[in-house]
């Protein structure tokens, strides 16, 4: 945008102003382009948000499978004394199921399947509306010698806990 004025030096007299031109353009946003920028801030915090909370889930699951390492130590050590997996955390010599406690775990029992083939851990959650009541169940058969602990939905039947929130290896 062209702007004219006039420039007077000192006192105006005859032929003492003049008469100037400035090419001056206004600059800045106009609001939609500040509307454009707010809506895509929107919708990338919106996925952000999902994401995080997704996130912040799996690992109070996470917290359920640390607290199991001395679960399987004493299921372990059962079966070896025994020769069968323990049908109750009794069985292993542990502490009763709902003492097993953590912040976002309300119980941690042990069993075996029909005959004893197989050892199981199922981990009872709580302290959060989207795991609360859900189970992760981690089973175990021996091979050759060895414990093998495969969990989640691997297995299937005791696992109550949405896919998306479980342990990458305990996914399908």
């Amino acid at each position: 945008m062209t702007r004219a004025w006039l420039l007077c030096l000192g006192t105006p007299k005859a032929g003492s102003c003049v008469h100037a031109k400035s090419n001056s353009r206004e600059s800045g946003f106009t609001l939609i382009e500040v509307m454009l920028i707010i809506a895509i801030l929107g919708v990338l915090m919106s996925i952000a948000i999902a994401a995080y909370q997704d996130y912040s889930i799996r690992a109070k699951v996470s917290e359920g499978v640390a607290l199991i390492a001395g679960v399987k130590e004493a299921v372990s050590e059962s079966l070896v004394a025994s020769g069968n997996f323990p049908t109750s955390n009794a069985d292993a010599g542990m502490v009763a199921a709902n003492t097993i406690l953590g912040t976002y775990v309300s119980s941690v029992g042990t069993g075996a399947t029909d005959g004893g083939g197989d050892g199981l851990i199922l981990i009872t959650y709580r302290g959060d509306p989207n795991i609360d009541t859900h189970t992760l169940e981690f089973s175990a058969t021996t091979t050759a010698g060895s414990i093998i602990w495969t969990c989640g939905t691997s297995r299937g039947t005791g696992t109550s806990m949405p896919a998306r929130y479980l342990p990458s290896s305990c996914r399908p």
